[in-house]
């Protein structure tokens, strides 16, 4: 009734199996523990009717630049990605729509922002420009980079994004860029909305919300996320995830579905494994790490559920506790439709011109009705309503391959707004659920204003997922989404999510975690698996080959030996 393993991993979502796949390939016995019947978490495909295929969760790819790809050769197994771009800025005066157009350049797009404001875009452009030969490392030194060590006494200057963002700029960035929030960023620079609304959108529909004091760098690098070697896996985003397994299993990981985790076992102040729930489809209920259990479930459910609070200090559980998951959720939804939007006035002039677009966002000029949705979801707790209060971004069926839907189809998925985490809802969790006709109604209403031909007769079906309905279909989301925690400077580097959490490593010996908790934002990036690599391969649980590169602003702990503690 017993198992083995140099290290056990609870939880087999995108953070579970892709950490599973980079110490199966340095040659560890490696046992992956997924509760549900399936794994990859938010990487979820959904088939609500024939042939027609949705991702409920993560939608859109992001890790265009991060180093699993390469590191894991997940080409070898399965992956395949339709890239996109989305540098064009296409308005429409009259209604005040942004389409993006999967043809432009960025000088290109640059241009487009020229009726509404000289100086916006010459400065656009010229910073656009400017960032472009150094996104890579702009993005791998906020996101694939681990927090530097606590106690470390560092000047802001040395920090690694601080760094690759200077370079990179030479200089255009206002004094205030790294106190600043992204919003009081753009404020300074540019002198229309329409940069507020697209960018910050862009930056709070990615992962970090572009309001919160000291996270403009986060912010502007959740959008140029978008840009660099973004896009769909072929199939869908469960593909992605079914890469990941095929790599960890050709390497030796074993994985185990139904097979939910009651306890981790701690001995003598060390993680020694765990024991699973009585119902668990494993017969063995016992299952032992002899090197680490990593925990790819949120640090709540870990502290609160599977570790007796004898193993903890009450003050830290109380820490535990009091995260906060007010980070807004979001409230996704679904059109089926015979024909194509055909946007009105100049968005639909530039889509001849640029090709169909693979997002549009409306309304794009008023940063009011952004800041109004988001008092509304983080301040108020209650449903933004109205066109007054919301802002539609919607991704077209070109962002996927053409397997989503039967000939003669299109599915616009997903179509968003942000809105209160449900346990927190003013009028209770099951409140979004009981406006869903309601809230349904008023996007569909502002898409027939941009686009007059959605009509009934064209929309073949409405698929809606609320927070709350995400959160009972995956029990691994936190506040209803992928993102969940608050995307601030309290949350962020040496503060993820807490100082004693932030380099992965936690008061229990040899328990890590490997969940975005510990992360501010989701998008399946692989980054929380390949930065807890290099807390791994510090402590000596980790020793891979040559295949292997650090990040190269990545500051050892100066305890460090190389041996495990």
């Amino acid at each position: 009734m017993e198992q083995r393993y140099d290290v056990v991993i609870v939880g087999g979502g995108h953070n579970g199996i892709t950490i599973a796949a980079y110490l199966a390939k340095c040659g560890l016995s490696v046992c992956v523990l997924e509760s549900r019947l399936e794994l990859g978490g938010a990487q979820e495909n959904t088939e609500p009717m024939a042939g027609v295929r949705i991702d409920p969760h993560a939608s859109v790819l992001y890790g265009g630049a991060a180093p699993g790809f390469e590191q894991l050769e997940l080409w070898k197994y399965g992956f395949r990605m339709e890239y996109w771009k989305q540098y064009g800025l296409g308005i429409d005066s009259d209604y005040r729509g942004f389409v993006s157009g999967n043809r432009w350049t960025l000088a290109e797009a640059a241009e487009t922002l020229r009726p509404f404001s000289e100086k916006d875009a010459d400065l656009w452009g010229t910073m656009m420009l400017a960032i472009e030969p150094h996104m890579r490392d702009i993005l791998r030194s906020t996101f694939w980079t681990p927090p530097f060590p606590p106690d470390l006494d560092v000047e802001q200057k040395d920090l690694p994004w601080v760094k690759t963002w200077t370079e990179a700029t030479g200089g255009m960035l206002p004094s205030n860029f790294f106190e600043a929030s992204m919003v009081d960023v753009l404020d300074d620079l540019f002198e229309s909305d329409i940069l507020k609304v697209v960018a910050g959108l862009g930056a709070w529909y990615s992962g970090a919300a572009p309001t919160w004091e000291g996270m403009a760098a986060q912010s502007f690098g959740a959008f140029l996320l978008a840009l660099y070697g973004s896009g769909a896996p072929k199939g869908g985003m469960h593909t992605y995830a079914h890469a990941i397994i095929r790599c960890a299993i050709a390497h030796g990981a074993r994985i185990l579905v139904n097979c939910p985790v009651e306890e981790i076992i701690v001995k003598d102040g060390r993680a020694a494994g765990v024991v699973l729930t009585e119902d668990a489809a494993a017969g063995d209920k016992t299952i032992w790490a002899d090197k680490a259990v990593i925990s790819a479930v949120d640090v709540q459910q870990t502290f609160l559920r599977m570790i007796g609070p004898r193993h903890t200090d009450p003050s830290f559980r109380q820490k535990i506790k009091d995260i906060s998951l007010k980070g807004g959720s979001l409230y996704v939804m679904h059109v089926l439709c015979h024909e194509l939007p055909k946007f009105r006035g100049q968005a639909g002039e530039l889509v001849d011109q640029a090709g169909y677009p693979g997002s549009a966002l409306f309304p794009c000029d008023d940063w009011g009705s952004v800041t109004a949705q988001m008092r509304d979801a983080y301040s108020r707790k209650t449903t933004p309503t109205g066109r007054h209060a919301m802002t539609i971004p919607v991704l077209m069926p070109t962002t996927y391959d053409r397997t989503r839907a039967p000939d003669g189809l299109h599915v616009l998925s997903p179509i968003y707004i942000e809105v209160p985490p449900p346990e927190y809802h003013v009028d209770g969790p099951g409140a979004l659920n009981k406006q869903q006709d309601q809230i349904t109604g008023e996007i569909l209403g502002m898409l027939r204003e941009f686009a007059p031909n959605m009509t009934d007769g064209n929309i073949v079906d409405v698929l809606v997922n609320t927070p709350q309905d995400s959160e009972f279909r995956n029990a691994g989301l936190v506040g209803g989404n992928w993102y969940a925690t608050r995307h601030c400077a309290d949350q962020w580097w040496t503060k993820r999510p807490l100082p004693e959490l932030a380099r992965y490593r936690t008061p229990v010996d040899r328990l890590y975690l490997c969940h975005q908790t510990s992360f501010p934002g989701g998008l399946c990036l692989m980054a929380v698996p390949y930065n807890l690599m290099h807390i791994l391969i510090e402590d000596g649980i980790a020793e891979p080959d040559g295949w292997w590169y650090p990040s190269p602003w990545h500051i050892e702990d100066a305890t460090s030996t190389g041996a495990a503690r």
